[in-house]
């Protein structure tokens, strides 16, 4: 794929949310999920990238999931591809924005441009390669060093179906990712193993959690709504005392 490559177009979306109470404003903006308008249902937007070595199947993943389609020689990706998805889910609709990465080496000091504010992150690894395995945990550790707080992360063993050739045990990828709040799942894109249901997973996740940073914005302007009622009155009480 070519750099910045798309197959279809964006939908720019500005996110954040502003509540006001008389003088008080208390605004969270930037948040890595943003609401898409459309009615009835929740409808979010999300951006979603996969990291990487070359040759692990990132980019066979993403067009086995939008279109269904898997190549024996898929070219390798340069600098990053860009793919739209729209998923529906039981009480949700999440389109993503996914940024598929390059794993050559000297693409690496472009991958923070990706990863940036992204609200999932999808790390994948070649079972049959122990050091795309060590590689994955690499970019794990940078993740979790530089990326988003919020940012849900799977963790995926890829090419399932050479299961003869496996070098790296289901076990120890399940560990792993345990060990460090990950989802796991192994995958083929080869015979589409578990790929609607590893995009349906992260769907979920980042739906739930999106709820969850809602709920503490509400939660943290009711409480400085009352902390102004209090410090407004209080004060007035005290005075008048």
């Amino acid at each position: 794929m070519a750099a910045g490559a798309n197959t279809q177009s964006s939908i720019n979306v500005t996110g954040g949310f502003n509540f006001q109470a008389e003088n008080l404003t208390v605004g969270l903006h930037n948040l890595p999920f943003q609401r898409l308008n459309l009615p009835e249902e929740e409808n979010l937007q999300v951006k979603l990238v996969l990291l990487g070595d070359m040759g692990t199947g990132k980019t066979s993943i993403v067009l086995r999931f939008i279109k269904g389609q898997y190549f024996d020689c898929q070219e390798s990706t340069i600098g990053a591809a860009f793919f739209s998805q729209i998923l529906s889910l039981n009480d949700a609709t999440v389109k993503f924005d996914i940024w598929d990465t390059a794993g050559q080496e000297r693409y690496h000091s472009l991958a923070p441009m990706y990863y940036r504010g992204a609200a999932a992150a999808i790390v994948v690894y070649d079972i049959s390669s122990t050091d795309s395995f060590t590689r994955a945990k690499r970019w794990v550790e940078e993740l979790q060093r530089q990326g988003n707080p919020y940012l849900v992360m799977a963790l995926v063993g890829n090419k399932a179906d050479l299961e003869t050739k496996r070098k790296v045990e289901a076990e120890e990828g399940m560990q792993y990712a345990e060990e460090n709040g990950l989802y796991f799942l192994e995958t083929s894109a080869k015979t589409a193993q578990n790929i609607n249901e590893l995009f349906y997973e992260m769907g979920k996740f980042t739906s739930f959690y999106d709820n969850i940073l809602i709920c503490s914005v509400l939660l943290c302007f009711r409480i400085l709504s009352q902390l102004r009622d209090w410090l407004k009155y209080g004060l007035r009480a005290t005075l008048v005392g």
